[in-house]
């Protein structure tokens, strides 16, 4: 290590907080073995479900120097995005399509990577170091190198969970060949805990730090790819994209603080009702710069779907209506699920009479049975 690598570091986290990052730490790129064999269990057992980038690239991911063997520090960045008002709250607001906290304002992809591109430029251009950097864009272990780094530690619920923030933070790196002094891991401080664990509405933790995915609701309205099973749909009540559950009730949260960042602040109201109303050319639209555009129009409405079936709500069934004739057969099933949630025995079994016999698709066809 270089005489003046701690002036190069205190520099460096200078201008990181300069950037908008409230916390900052170095690591070791082979720091956190354990890590790695949790991702080998939890691919062993098939917890990921249709995320096959996962295991397709788990070598990568479970060890840095895989990614990229001439690095020799992994810098670790945290922005806060924390909300103003507790997001438990939104799970009774039922005509409303809940939106997960980091996903409610811009997409962070977006405000983070070029801060750290900035940070990234400075340190080479002052080292002459190589530097790579990452924004949940390729195989790269945030969580348990964030720990390594000391900003938090990964929780019961696997996410990390900071002293400072709570829940709410968002990730970034940056890889360089220069090396910097590493800094000391933090230690768990979940204890005997168990809020995170036994909220989850669909029993998604097989224990403390074991996360079957394929339960997970965040999993399943964002990237699972098909039909939603009927023991989750219940569950899932609001929530169209994300679920905030297993963060929004650490203890932790106490010292959490709102977001400094106004783009991570969220957008317009998301009511149902027009949710419901939105084409693909409306919905991308309506979502544009936000996370939410990624999952695609198709998703999002097979979740509000859902969401319009719990409701409660008899006035969104004008909506879902429209829904049995839309081109996809994904959202046709959900809203004929939503139908059977909201209308009475007679009315569905009337629009039964009208689309069952002209539906060729065997999965809209069986939730009309």
């Amino acid at each position: 290590m270089s005489p003046g690598s701690e002036g190069i570091k205190a520099q460096l986290q200078a201008r990181a907080l300069a950037e908008g990052f409230e916390a900052f730490g170095v690591t070791r790129p082979d720091a956190g073995i354990l890590p790695g064999q949790r991702l080998q269990e939890f691919l062993a057992l098939g917890w990921h479900g249709d995320m096959g980038w996962l295991a397709d690239k788990a070598g990568r991911r479970s060890d840095p120097h895989v990614l990229w063997d001439a690095a020799r520090s992994v810098i670790l960045l945290g922005m806060n995005y924390g909300p103003a008002s507790d997001p438990m709250h939104k799970l009774g607001l039922r005509s409303e399509a809940n939106i997960s906290c980091y996903a409610g304002g811009r997409d962070y992809h977006e405000v983070i990577k070029p801060k750290l591109k900035r940070l990234a430029g400075w340190l080479h251009s002052e080292t002459g170091a190589g530097v790579k950097v990452f924004v949940d864009t390729a195989p790269v272990m945030e969580k348990p190198l964030a720990e390594a780094a000391g900003l938090g530690w990964q929780g019961k619920h696997t996410n990390l969970v900071s002293p400072q923030f709570g829940s709410w933070l968002f990730l970034g790196a940056i890889f360089s060949e220069y090396e910097l002094a590493a800094d000391t891991p933090h230690a768990d401080q979940c204890g005997s805990c168990r809020a995170c664990l036994d909220i989850c509405p669909t029993n998604a933790f097989a224990g403390p730090y074991r996360l079957d995915a394929r339960r997970c609701i965040s999993y399943l309205t964002i990237e699972h790819q098909g039909h939603i099973a009927r023991e989750f749909r219940a569950a899932i009540g609001n929530r169209v994209y994300g679920c905030d559950d297993c963060l929004a009730v650490c203890p932790w949260n106490k010292w959490a603080q709102v977001a400094s960042e106004t783009k991570f602040h969220p957008g317009k109201p998301t009511a149902l009702a027009e949710m419901l109303t939105l084409d693909d050319a409306a919905f991308r639209q309506r979502f544009a710069g936000t996370p939410v555009k990624r999952s695609g129009r198709v998703r999002f409405i097979r979740n509000c779907l859902i969401a319009a079936g719990n409701s409660g709500d008899v006035a969104l069934l004008g909506q879902v209506i429209e829904l049995l004739d839309d081109a996809s057969p994904l959202v046709r099933a959900m809203a004929v699920w939503a139908l059977r949630q909201l209308a009475t025995p007679q009315q569905a079994g009337e629009y039964r009479a009208t689309y069952y016999a002209s539906e060729a698709d065997a999965d809209v066809r069986a939730e009309w049975e």
